[in-house]
Parts: C-alpha cells; sequence; structure tokens
C-alpha cells in the first residue's frame, strides 16, 4: 500500500508532467467572451428586429425635435395592433414606392450584414432608403398650403406648429394634395432643410407614404444622456 508521502510524490509527478496548457486556458477564456457577445448581439438583434431599433439620426432635418447625432428608440409594435399611424407622430419608415424609386448596390454580402447589424443597434447609419419624419396627414386628409397667415392646412383646419425650426416658414412650397388611403403625407420639422412629401410631389404616389412600410413610432431619445427624454407625438390637427 502506498504510503501518503508516495501519493503525495505521484500526484506532484503527474502535474509536472501533464501542466495546464496556458495557451489553451486565454483559448478557453477567448471563446467564452466570444460566445457571450455573440449571444448578447443575438438577443439586441432580435429586440431591434421586432420590438424597439436604435436609430441614429444623420441629418438635421428633423431639428429641433431630433438633432444630429441622437440615438431614438424606435417602437415595432406601435402599429401592429390595429393602430395606425396618426397626424403629429414622428416615425422611421422605408422610402422604397415613395421617396425612392431605384435602389441602389447593396455592395457584398458581408458589407451589407456588418452595415445592417450596425445600424440595427444604433451605432452605425441607417439604411439609405430610412427616414424619419413628421406625419401631417393621414388616408383620407386634404393638406394644403397655405392659408392667409401662412400655415399648412389639414382639411381645413389650420396646424399651429410649434415644433418647426426656428424661423422656418410650414412651407416655402405650394401644394394641395388629398392623401390616398392607405398612405401618409410626412414633412420634417427643420422645413427648410428637409427633402420630405414635398419633394416628391412628381414621383408616384405624389409624395406620400405607403403605412406598410413605417418601421416604427419615434418615441424616444436614448442617447446623448443629456437628450434623455421622449419624443412627443404633437396632434398636428391642432390650430390657433
Amino acid at each position: 500500500m502506498a504510503t501518503d508521502a508516495q501519493q503525495q510524490d505521484d500526484a506532484e509527478r503527474d502535474r509536472v508532467s501533464n501542466p495546464v496548457d496556458p495557451g489553451r486556458r486565454r483559448w478557453s477564456r477567448s471563446a467564452r467572451l466570444c460566445a457571450g457577445a455573440a449571444l448578447l448581439l443575438s438577443v439586441l438583434l432580435l429586440v431591434s428586429a421586432f420590438v424597439v431599433q436604435p436609430f441614429l439620426i444623420p441629418s438635421s432635418s428633423m431639428a429641433p425635435t431630433l438633432k444630429v447625432g441622437d440615438r431614438i428608440l424606435v417602437n415595432k409594435l406601435a402599429y401592429r395592433i390595429g393602430n395606425s399611424p396618426g397626424r403629429g407622430d414622428v416615425v422611421v419608415f422605408d422610402g422604397r414606392e415613395s421617396f425612392v424609386q431605384e435602389e441602389g448596390e447593396d455592395g457584398s454580402p458581408v458589407t451589407g450584414f456588418v452595415r445592417k447589424a450596425g445600424a440595427a443597434v444604433g451605432l452605425m447609419r441607417p439604411e439609405e432608403t430610412d427616414y424619419v419624419k413628421r406625419v401631417i396627414g393621414v388616408g383620407g386628409d386634404r393638406v394644403r398650403c397655405c392659408d392667409r397667415r401662412g400655415r399648412i392646412e389639414v382639411n381645413g383646419v389650420p396646424l399651429d406648429e410649434d415644433y418647426l425650426h426656428e424661423g422656418d416658414d410650414p412651407s416655402a412650397v405650394p401644394f394641395d394634395i388629398e392623401v390616398p388611403q392607405g398612405r401618409l403625407w410626412v414633412m420634417g420639422d427643420h422645413r427648410s432643410d428637409s427633402s420630405d412629401s414635398r419633394a416628391h410631389l412628381g414621383d408616384p404616389g405624389g409624395g406620400t407614404v405607403p403605412v406598410e412600410r413605417v418601421i416604427g413610432r419615434a418615441d424616444g431619445i436614448g442617447w446623448p444622456m443629456e437628450r434623455w427624454g421622449s419624443v412627443q407625438s404633437t396632434e398636428a390637427g391642432a390650430h390657433g
């Protein structure tokens, strides 16, 4: 029978002859970190795809409500349960079939995936076909510019648009359109720096956006910290 001293010597020899490989230990730690990061990214992408998507604001077309660099939180469930975009809602939509008539080249699949993943978590600019604007008119509305005081009218009611960028007129472009059912008339809050429905009056749809192309409603600003807060849906039917 082996003595305690012999057992201790045998164990010591096993440790010397079978040392733990530091490289393997580092690789195991790296693999765990990569797996954790992949799991986190997968969860973020799932949430972004079906619930709330961060969206990086790339331009000043919605200032002062939204500023360049803001990360807004887009509620993708807002219009999923029998609800439709309403006047005054700030929405993100896919501009194909309205603002974008021809699709550009997608580039390589890898580049496309990286861009989509980055945009989905608010780290990269959104797709070139994605826009954020305020809903001014919904299906069946008559929207025109302007009344004697320079205000936009919806169904004959002048709008009191206190969200407009300082110094901007409601519109420098006259228009008079009846919004088709299932479509929206949208405009930026920075009217002098927004390519919105007015810029696409001559396109198919007359500048209106299909409701089914709406990605979601902008409910809040998540970043930067000093900009935290909700994005108010100002009822565009209000008038003064």
